[in-house]
C-alpha cells in the first residue's frame, strides 16, 4: 500500500468517492490486493481539459495506493485515427507530470483474442450477422418503454452465422452491408442490451495492423474484453458510460469468474464555459480555420493550453479543486484562470512591456547619460534574484496611463500630476506635443533627482506608479492577446444555434509595436513565463524568433469577464 495508507485499515482523510471504493477494495483483499488503472484514449484528436481531469485521476490513484495505470489506445476506428495523435497523446500526458512506464498498450494489441471470442460467442448461438442497414437496426431498436423487434436474420445457424463472419473479415462484403451482433434481449429495458452491434466492416487500413483486418470491434465489446486480457483492476470512466456498464459486466464476464474481474466506477466528466469540449466541434474549429490548428492558445486542448502558458500544476490545482463527484456540473472557467494567476504568480519573472507606447521625454535629465536600476525577479520566489534594467532620458509608458483632462480620482500621470516611475524616479507632467490632429505624441516631464531608491528622497510618497521602458534600449516585440473562445457562457446548451455563430470575435487580438525591457528580449525562450508589471501573464509563442519577438498574454492579472458579469 502507499505511504498515506495506515497501519490499520483506516482510510486516509479527504478521499474522493473513487479514491474510497478503491481503498476499500484493496482493504478487502479483493485481486489479491492489486490495483491496475489506465487511461484509454482514442487517437482520433488532441486531448482537452476534459481528458486531463480522467487521466489525473487514473494515473493519480494508482500513484495513491501503489499501483500502476496502462496507457492504452483505443485504436478500434482506422478511419479517424492517425500516428499523430498517438504521439501528441503521449507528449500531453508526460507534460502533465505523469509515466505509464512499458505499460504501452493498444486495443489493436488484443484483436486476435476479440476475433476469437467473437467466433466462440457466434458457435454457441451468442451472437449472429445481420445483414440490415444501420438505419433499419435503430428503427427495430424500439424506445425504453416499447420492445425493439428481432431482426429477420437473429435465428441464422451458428455455421452460417461462422461463415459469414470469416468471410465479413476476408473483405467479401461491402462496408455497412453486414455487422455482427451480440444476440442478447430485444425486450430489455436497458436498450444497450438490445442486440447491440460487436463489429462492424472497415476497410480502411490501420496505422498498426494495415489491412490484416476487414472487420473491427466496437466500443462497448472491445474495451471491458481489453481491461480483461491487460489486468486491469478499476475501470475508471465519465458519467455516460454507467448506462454501459452492465454490459461491460456481460461482455467481460464471458472471460472473467470469481477470482478476477475489472470493476467499472464512473464520475462527473468536466464541463467548462465560454468552450466546448466535443471532439467534433474542436475538429470543426480545427478544419473550418476557425483557429490557428489544435494548439491555438484559445483551445481547450493540452497543447493549446501549453502553447498559451498555463502550467501542468495550475492545470492539477483547478481539477483538485473541482473535484470529483456522481453529479454533471459546467465549471466556471474562471477558477480555472484563478488557478493559472496562483501558479504564475509564484514562478513568472517580473519585467516591464509597454502595450501601447507614447513617449516622455524628462527634459532635465542628462541627454546622453544611461543608468541602470535594479528589478526584483519575483518577490513571490526566495532566491529568484534581481535584474538590470536601463534608465535614460526618454521612456515609453502606456498611453492609458497619461490623461490630459483627468477625472478626479486619476493617480496617474497629467498634467501638473507626478507619479513614480517603478524601481526608478518620481516624474511629473509638464507639456504635451500633439500632432495635426490633436493625438499626443510627447509627453514633457521633469524629474525628482533625489527619489530613486537609496537617495534621500526615495520615501518621498505619489499616489500613482507606473511601468516604462527605455526609449534607447526597447526592443519591438509582437503580442498576441487571448481571450475567452465563445462569448455565450455554455455555447452547448445553444441548442438552437449553430455554435459558431456564438464565437468570441475579440478571441484574439494582435498588438505590434509593443515595446520591451531587453532582458525580456534576452531570455525570451519557449517555456519561460513572465509578468508584464500592471498588465498580465506572458509566455513566448512558438513563432517567437530573435529577430521578431512574439509573446502570448496567458491571462490578464485580473479577471475582467466576472466583474463585467457582476454590473
Amino acid at each position: 500500500m502507499a505511504d498515506n495508507t495506515t497501519t490499520d485499515n483506516t482510510a486516509p482523510k479527504g478521499l474522493n468517492f473513487v479514491e474510497q471504493i478503491v481503498f476499500d477494495d484493496l482493504a478487502a483483499g479483493k485481486n489479491g490486493g492489486r490495483l491496475n488503472t489506465r487511461f484509454p484514449p482514442e487517437p482520433n484528436g488532441y486531448l482537452h481539459i476534459g481528458h486531463v481531469k480522467a487521466f489525473c485521476m487514473d494515473f493519480g490513484v494508482a500513484e495513491k495506493f501503489g499501483g500502476t495505470c496502462n496507457l492504452r489506445f483505443d485504436d478500434t476506428n482506422p478511419v479517424k485515427e492517425d500516428v499523430e495523435y498517438v504521439d501528441s497523446i503521449r507528449e500531453d500526458i508526460r507534460w502533465m507530470g505523469f509515466d505509464w512506464g512499458d505499460r504501452e498498450y493498444y486495443a489493436s494489441d488484443y484483436f486476435p483474442q476479440l476475433y476469437d471470442l467473437a467466433k466462440r460467442l457466434i458457435k454457441e448461438g451468442k451472437a449472429y450477422v445481420d445483414d440490415q442497414s444501420s438505419e433499419e437496426i435503430a428503427a427495430q431498436k424500439g424506445s425504453p418503454t416499447v420492445p425493439g423487434q428481432e431482426s429477420p436474420y437473429r435465428n441464422r445457424t451458428p455455421e452460417e452465422n461462422l461463415d459469414l463472419f470469416e468471410r465479413m473479415n476476408a473483405g467479401e462484403f461491402e462496408e455497412g452491408s453486414r455487422v455482427l451482433r451480440a444476440k442478447i434481449d430485444m425486450a430489455s429495458p436497458n436498450m444497450h442490451f438490445r442486440d447491440p452491434i460487436m463489429y462492424r466492416i472497415i476497410k480502411t487500413p490501420h496505422h498498426r495492423t494495415g489491412t490484416t483486418w476487414k472487420v473491427y470491434p466496437m466500443y462497448d465489446f472491445a474495451h471491458g474484453q481489453s481491461d480483461y486480457f491487460e489486468g486491469v483492476t478499476h475501470s475508471i470512466c465519465t458519467l455516460e458510460f454507467e448506462v454501459h456498464r452492465p454490459l461491460y459486466e456481460y461482455f467481460v464476464k464471458e472471460l472473467a469468474d470469481e477470482s478476477y474481474c475489472p470493476r467499472q466506477i464512473e464520475f462527473n466528466r468536466l464541463n467548462l464555459t465560454y468552450t466546448v469540449m466535443s471532439k467534433r466541434k474542436l475538429l470543426q474549429l480545427v478544419k473550418e480555420n476557425l483557429v490557428n490548428g489544435w494548439d491555438d492558445p484559445r483551445m481547450p486542448t493540452v497543447c493549446g493550453m501549453r502553447r498559451r502558458g498555463y502550467t501542468p500544476q495550475s492545470i492539477r490545482n483547478f481539477i483538485d479543486a473541482i473535484g470529483y463527484t456522481k453529479y454533471e456540473a459546467l465549471n466556471s472557467v474562471s477558477l480555472l484562470e484563478h488557478a493559472v494567476r496562483e501558479d504564475l504568480n509564484k514562478i513568472a519573472t517580473r519585467a516591464m512591456a509597454v502595450l501601447n507606447p507614447v513617449k516622455v521625454v524628462i527634459d532635465n535629465y542628462p541627454e546622453g547619460k544611461v543608468e541602470t536600476v535594479t528589478m526584483e525577479n519575483n518577490p513571490e520566489q526566495e532566491g529568484s534574484g534581481t535584474h538590470e534594467m536601463p534608465f535614460s532620458r526618454e521612456i515609453y509608458i502606456e498611453r492609458e496611463d497619461f490623461m490630459e483632462n483627468p477625472p478626479k480620482k486619476f493617480f496617474r500621470l497629467a498634467p501638473g500630476n507626478e507619479v513614480r516611475l517603478k524601481g526608478a524616479y518620481i516624474i511629473k507632467c509638464e507639456s504635451v506635443e500633439k500632432d495635426e490632429n490633436g493625438n499626443i505624441t510627447t509627453i514633457h516631464c521633469t524629474y525628482d533627482p533625489e527619489t530613486r531608491s537609496g537617495l534621500p528622497g526615495a520615501a518621498r510618497k505619489v499616489k500613482g506608479t507606473l511601468h516604462w521602458v527605455s526609449a534607447q534600449h526597447a526592443v519591438d516585440a509582437e503580442v498576441r492577446l487571448y481571450d475567452r473562445l465563445f462569448n455565450v457562457e455554455n455555447p452547448s446548451a445553444e441548442a438552437d444555434r449553430d455554435f459558431r455563430d456564438l464565437l468570441n470575435p475579440d478571441s484574439l487580438k494582435v498588438v505590434q509595436n509593443v515595446k520591451v525591457e531587453p532582458f525580456i528580449a534576452d531570455n525570451a525562450r519557449r517555456g519561460e513565463k513572465f509578468q508584464f508589471q500592471r498588465i498580465g501573464y506572458f509566455t513566448p509563442d512558438y513563432d517567437s524568433t530573435p529577430d521578431h519577438l512574439v509573446f502570448n498574454r496567458t491571462i490578464a492579472l485580473k479577471d475582467s469577464w466576472e466583474k463585467a458579469k457582476d454590473k
